[in-house]
């Protein structure tokens, strides 16, 4: 066991990270093996591999890097932060125009690329650095009024939005664009920004409604379940009917054989499925743990860039996940979003992993000047203590914050 006398590296990353949160976002992830075990069989029996944990072992064999790098990155100082994001911003926002000229179209969509045989998702890997990114900016706004940081955030967020509509992927737009509104009213807007942004969102919906046909009949389909076909949504509600409170049990399930993306967009069916609504209840409460331990961590911090930054994280790995399960329900239309550190996909686990890791860096304590001074001060006691006259105790110095008496 670790002293906390131990001045090390990994001794002070121990007494000082938020081990709570460390340990939901394991569960989250021994979770996402467990259902991937349950749903994905059915998927490769369905898509003829031989293998049919084959799914599975991809899951273990991404979730072994994922957890280095959520681990690697918590050690990282806010500045480190700001420039690790610099470079993987700027990194992933090449590969996401690349996807528009050389990637692959998989359902009427460019998102991805393969690079050495490994599929990568760039967009992915851009929500993490954008957020950072842009919490710094509004962070130096209200710091230096006079630098046009809101500016420069609203070109941050055209120049991502720009290249995903062109994918097209809204459901990654709309989670970006409401993340960044977020940091942007924590930030202090005005209220015509607000209304402006508001009016801005609402038009970009309307066009995207008129112009993208696959838009239109997902929006259709959601508000009117008899304008198309519903196959997807339909075994998922029978799989939340037919597993009710306990579910069927392990390997039982029966509708995960219907479900085309059962072990991604709708893993959450599956274990509605299997294990019954109280695991489903069991993931919601561990989500939320995480999002409103995070919150609170965000409320306590003094500075503007961390209290945006984890913010911005927080936000970020929450809606995820409430669309996902919002889908999964059909109380929003499908969106082809994965459930956090639970779906299959390589990518999305990294990308949480290195989300999660700098948001466990900046939730770290971190005492101030002169708490570290006093900790590291050596203290010498040669004997009994006693009581002191109040006249023989010495006067704060200049140290303490007060004027030696003349």
């Amino acid at each position: 066991m670790m002293s906390r006398a131990d001045r090390t590296v990994l001794s002070e990353w121990w007494w000082t990270v938020d081990r709570g949160l460390l340990a939901g976002l394991f569960a989250l992830m021994v979770v996402g093996i467990v259902l991937c075990l349950a749903a994905s069989p059915a998927v490769a029996a369905r898509l003829n591999i031989a293998d049919p944990f084959h799914f599975v072992n991809r899951q273990v064999l991404f979730l072994v890097p994922a957890a280095v790098v959520m681990i690697a990155t918590s050690f990282l100082s806010p500045r480190a932060i700001r420039r690790v994001c610099m470079v993987v911003f700027a990194l992933f926002f090449v590969l996401l125009l690349a996807t528009l000229v050389v990637g692959p179209e998989v359902k009427g969509a460019r998102r991805w690329l393969t690079i050495a045989g490994i599929t990568v998702q760039p967009s992915e890997f851009i929500k993490p650095a954008f957020v950072i990114i842009a919490a710094w900016l509004f962070s130096e706004s209200a710091k230096r009024p006079e630098m046009p940081a809101q500016l420069l955030a609203i070109g941050l967020l055209a120049s991502v939005l720009g290249p995903l509509v062109k994918q097209p992927d809204f459901g990654q737009s709309l989670l970006i664009s409401l993340v960044w509104a977020a940091l942007f009213f924590l930030a202090g807007l005005r209220w015509i920004w607000m209304i402006g942004l508001i009016g801005v969102g609402a038009g970009g919906g309307a066009i995207a409604y008129m112009t993208v046909s696959h838009v239109q009949k997902r929006i259709n389909r959601f508000l009117n379940p008899e304008s198309g076909d519903t196959y997807q949504i339909d075994a998922a509600l029978n799989s939340f009917r037919n597993g009710g409170w306990f579910g069927q049990g392990p390997g039982e399930g029966t509708m995960k054989r219907l479900l085309p993306d059962g072990h991604t967009d709708f893993v959450f069916a599956v274990a509605a499925e299997e294990f019954g609504i109280i695991l489903c209840l069991i993931i919601l409460a561990l989500f939320a743990f995480i999002i409103l331990r995070a919150l609170a961590r965000a409320m306590n911090e003094n500075d503007p860039f961390s209290r945006f930054a984890i913010t911005g994280l927080a936000l970020l790995f929450g809606l995820q996940a409430a669309i996902n399960m919002a889908v999964n329900v059909h109380i929003a239309p499908a969106k082809g979003m994965t459930l956090p550190f639970i779906s299959y996909g390589g990518s999305s686990l990294i990308s949480l992993a290195f989300g999660m890791g700098m948001l466990i860096a900046l939730s770290r304590k971190r005492p101030g000047a002169a708490a570290l001074a006093a900790l590291s001060e050596p203290k010498v006691v040669s004997g009994p203590q006693m009581a002191m006259p109040k006249s023989f105790v010495a006067a704060p110095g200049p140290a303490d914050g007060a004027a030696h008496p003349a």
